[in-house]
């Protein structure tokens, strides 16, 4: 049976909710992979909004199973507020589950993310402070704190001593930071063991016996392929693996099980944060992109930047995650616009010209992009039943965009809807 993932394909943001939910509709089986709450997926269904953090979007379907595996770091305390609040609008939680693995983020990687960033100044990597970085870093480190410790509290009690009186000696001695008080926090982080016991199972055997049976699985992660950690515009990235490969890894998984890689994309680019942006529009378009298509953070309402359709970009996408379509979201964004651009390819300061995405920052950031140019459309397209409803302009920019992808273009996002995606 069909294992679909879904990854983003530019800097993340390109609507990976909507494609998400859909895809999580017609499964039997939804797999977080890796990241945490530094992202979020909105999902407008019936007309009703969501905005999940950590919990898999299947958790809409009551018969879902929902799974979070051992590459996710886990804060408790939001992860316990998005179960509230799914709980208080009548949504089931039963059938969700989290690896034992599965890493915690504790108080004071929260508290390093924000010093960190402060200490770099204007070097700083622009996260979203929400001690993602730093719990990651922990893991690496083997000194970790995991699901299966934070429900059982004699290893949690003597884990939070051992590392957090490291972590307590790193913030007041390096940075001038605030000490915990080490009870306080095992004591809390015990209460938050108890609630969040019930739901912990071993997730890379779940998805294995669910995909013998033939069950129909779908792999979703956080960011997108320009914020992988060795594969995005390092170093601001994130501190995971958002490729079609990090499922596998995050999940427990053989690459065999997976049948089908989609990728998202919007038809235009925006990123958050720092670092180099070719297509980046500083104007009254830059402007009207971001203010009609509402261009602002999921978790921390940032505003983000925005820019033409980078090609160049979105083939190193399919190239890294081996995709096999792409679904193009929020192309009725773009009405009202006399012209279009696409960047086909960038140019060096010597003046030579390529397209392949450069593999370091600093080659990145001497690129100028190299336009191909398109008629605008001004039709509502919101209200179209299929793909041939579109004005030609619109048909003739999406053929255009798999072209210069080399990926065949699935699906068609006009709205925020899930009903608004136009298969083709």
């Amino acid at each position: 049976m069909p294992a679909n993932i879904v990854v983003g394909s530019q800097w993340g943001d390109e609507g990976k909710g909507k494609i998400i939910d859909i895809l999580a509709s017609r499964a039997e089986v939804v797999v977080r992979s890796q990241g945490g709450n530094n992202a979020g997926h909105t999902v407008v269904n019936n007309g009703e909004v969501y905005k999940l953090h950590l919990i898999p979007s299947g958790i809409l379907y009551p018969d879902t199973l929902c799974l979070i595996g051992a590459g996710v770091v886990l804060d408790p305390k939001d992860f316990i507020s998005e179960l509230d609040s799914l709980e208080s609008r009548g949504i089931s939680t039963k059938n969700l589950k989290i690896d034992p693995r599965a890493q915690i983020v504790m108080p004071w990687h929260i508290q390093l993310d924000g010093l960190s960033e402060k200490f770099r100044g204007n070097s700083d990597i622009g996260t979203t402070k929400r001690g993602i970085g730093p719990a990651y870093m922990d893991k690496y480190e083997r000194c970790g704190i995991r699901m299966y410790d934070l429900c059982h509290p004699e290893v949690l009690a003597e884990k939070i001593k051992s590392t957090g009186t490291l972590k307590n000696k790193i913030i007041t001695a390096v940075y001038n930071g605030d000490a915990y008080d080490l009870d306080k926090v095992t004591a809390e982080y015990t209460e938050y063991g108890k609630r969040l016991a019930p739901y912990m199972d071993d997730v890379s055997v779940l998805t294995y016996e669910a995909d013998k049976a033939g069950k129909t699985i779908m792999f979703e992660g956080a960011q997108a392929t320009l914020l992988d950690i060795d594969f995005g515009t390092y170093p601001y990235v994130t501190s995971s693996h958002p490729l079609s490969a990090g499922v596998c890894v995050g999940t427990g998984v053989g690459p065999k099980t997976i049948t089908n890689v989609i990728g998202v994309a919007k038809a235009y680019t925006t990123r958050v944060g720092k670092g180099p942006f070719p297509t980046e529009l500083n104007d009254e378009i830059g402007d009207k992109i971001r203010k009609v298509g509402g261009e602002f953070g999921t978790t921390t309402g940032r505003p983000r930047r925005t820019g033409w359709f980078d090609a160049v970009i979105v083939r190193h996408s399919v190239r890294v995650n081996g995709l096999d379509s792409l679904a193009i979201n929020k192309l009725d964004t773009l009405s009202g616009l006399e012209k279009l651009k696409v960047c086909v390819a960038y140019k060096l300061p010597d003046g030579s010209v390529i397209e392949n995405f450069p593999p370091t920052l600093e080659g990145l950031a001497g690129c100028e992009p190299v336009y191909e140019e398109f008629d605008g459309f001004n039709e509502d397209i919101s209200n179209a039943k299929s793909f041939d409803e579109l004005p030609q302009n619109c048909k003739t920019y999406i053929e255009k965009l798999e072209e210069l992808c080399g990926c065949h273009i699935s699906m068609v996002g006009i709205g925020p809807d899930r009903s608004q995606i136009l298969e083709r």
